[in-house]
């Protein structure tokens, strides 16, 4: 009998993906607009389902990249994640309906101050690069007709260069502060990135008198801050 009541909650809950950091603490007033506010703080906790004021509501922390996953596959009727993450795993079975322009960053080409990026590339010569977006870099350098050999990495992209793995990173920049930090520069900045509200398709059928409403406030709210 318990089981069928799980069950049954599960279907009456609204439940959102979110990953840790930056678009956790952005998506927050996203969600004060829509009267919703999580009542545990992720950083104190090691609980990844977070209560919120609503019983009918709930937030699951995952890692950033699996957020489409969670909401493609109903782990979650919907969820926050960056454009880099949407375009890395193809959108595929997602409803986008909104840009909330929250945890805003680039995405770039960087290489060691030495390297002569733009003489590669005039040359044709074929460049070593190192990225874990290696859907977006492969778009990015086919477009541009650049010969890259790819290298996947999945953190310390920096050290890449430096220690002649690679010539050049494709990675997210910020301020560009690490870059600095380990030599690196900027060469090429190619693609503004942003995070983007991801619907269950089938959630949006069977829970939109309560899904609906939330779209809505979220897309005031942002409207509201130009």
């Amino acid at each position: 009998m318990s089981d069928v009541s799980d069950v049954n909650e599960m279907n009456d809950t609204i439940t959102l993906a979110l990953s840790k950091g930056r678009i956790f603490e952005e998506t927050l007033p996203l969600l004060a607009a829509a009267g919703i506010e999580v009542t545990e703080d992720p950083d104190k906790s090691r609980k990844l389902i977070l209560a919120t004021n609503r019983p009918d509501v709930r937030v699951v922390l995952v890692r950033a990249t699996d957020v489409p996953t969670y909401v493609q596959h109903g782990g979650a009727d919907l969820g926050v994640a960056g454009k880099d993450v949407l375009l890395e795993h193809g959108g595929e079975g997602l409803f986008q309906p909104l840009d909330l322009k929250i945890a805003r960053c680039r995405m770039s080409v960087a290489t060691r101050d030495d390297f002569d990026y733009d003489s590669a590339v005039r040359q044709g010569s074929r460049i070593r690069v190192a990225t874990k977006y290696t859907e977006i870099a492969r778009r990015h350098f086919a477009d541009k007709g650049v010969h890259v050999d790819l290298i996947k990495l999945y953190g310390s992209m920096e050290l890449a260069p430096l220690t002649g793995l690679a010539d050049a990173i494709v990675d997210l920049v910020s301020t560009g502060s690490t870059l600095k930090a380990n030599r690196l520069r900027e060469v090429e900045p190619f693609l503004e990135i942003s995070s983007r509200l991801v619907v269950n398709q089938a959630a949006l059928k069977l829970k939109r008198d309560r899904l609906r409403p939330m779209i809505d406030a979220f897309a005031a709210a942002v409207a509201a801050r130009g």
